[in-house]
């Protein structure tokens, strides 16, 4: 074997940085002795792994396909190191999750997995859904739970949990007596949503089909808290989770609205990707929050 675990360390690096220096630097070691590390790597097969333009590299054709080989046999490695120490380390994680699941579903799950695994470094990772699919796909997490169904091929969905979108206002709207909405309020509301990729602006695009052309976004919003607060200061009505929305519709700041015959309904679900190393800890992941949500 001419090749160190090292080279591919470095070639993973630069290949989700794009950039020797960047790469270097997150791995602790000077941006010269990763360039000759990468450059004995390619002359050693004589394969060109990435393409060379001004200061960035992008993953050339075999390079795509070696990373995944790559990812995956140094995922090998560090599982048999971890199986060499002591058993305590075995349970650390990385978990990206879009927001409304990371923020309010997420961390109800941590007591249960820390119980199974004392000492594990637990890491919970933020953002959109696109953003979350991105990070899978990267191997930047081990794990992601995300809002919506996405297409990707290299990306596989487990079903974990229903979830169901609820249209609401301020208790002192001109709607919140009315309860039902029709297809005439749709249009003439002022509507407060979250960015067109988000898996809750996806679901009530979908369930508003037809009437799409004709409704008002006044503003779109990228956090679920703003959108409540906005609606709350009477500057529209918004659309989010029920699971966002359960203590201020018990409160009475906020008022569900209903949409007859419109299918709010969706699913969550797991991302990993699908060429992957197994993992005890993304599967124990998985039983904690079916078992919590049980």
């Amino acid at each position: 074997m001419k090749f160190t675990l090292r080279q591919l360390q470095i070639f993973l690096a630069v290949a989700r940085f794009q950039n020797i220096s960047r790469a270097a630097q997150s791995l602790h070691m000077s941006q010269s002795a990763a360039s000759e590390a990468l450059l004995n790597l390619e002359q050693t097969y004589n394969v060109k792994l990435f393409d060379r333009a001004n200061n960035r590299l992008a993953l050339s054709a075999i390079g795509h396909t070696l990373r995944k080989e790559a990812q995956s046999l140094l995922a090998h490695c560090q599982d048999f190191e971890e199986s060499l120490r002591d058993h305590t380390d075995i349970g650390h994680i990385k978990v990206g999750a879009s927001f409304t699941i990371g923020n309010h579903l997420a961390t109800r799950y941590l007591a249960g997995y820390i119980a199974q695994y004392p000492e594990a470094d637990v890491q919970l990772d933020i953002a959109n859904t696109p953003d979350v699919v991105a990070r899978v796909l990267n191997f930047e997490v081990d794990i992601g739970m995300i809002e919506g169904e996405v297409q990707h091929r290299e990306l596989e969905l487990i079903p974990w949990r229903e979830d169901e979108m609820v249209v609401f206002c301020a208790a002192d709207h001109p709607l919140a007596s009315k309860k039902t909405l029709t297809s005439k309020d749709i249009r003439e509301a002022q509507w407060i949503l979250r960015e067109p990729d988000s898996g809750a602006r996806q679901t009530l695009e979908r369930a508003l089909a037809g009437l799409l052309p004709d409704i008002h976004v006044y503003l779109e919003l990228r956090h679920n808290e703003a959108i409540k607060n906005a609606v709350e200061s009477g500057l529209g009505i918004g659309c989010l989770s029920n699971i966002v929305l359960k203590k201020n519709f018990a409160n009475g700041d906020l008022v569900p609205l209903r949409l007859p015959r419109r299918d709010m309904r969706r699913t969550f679900y797991f991302a990993l990707p699908r060429q992957r190393f197994h993992q005890d800890t993304v599967e124990a992941w998985m039983r904690t929050c079916r078992a919590t949500d049980a």
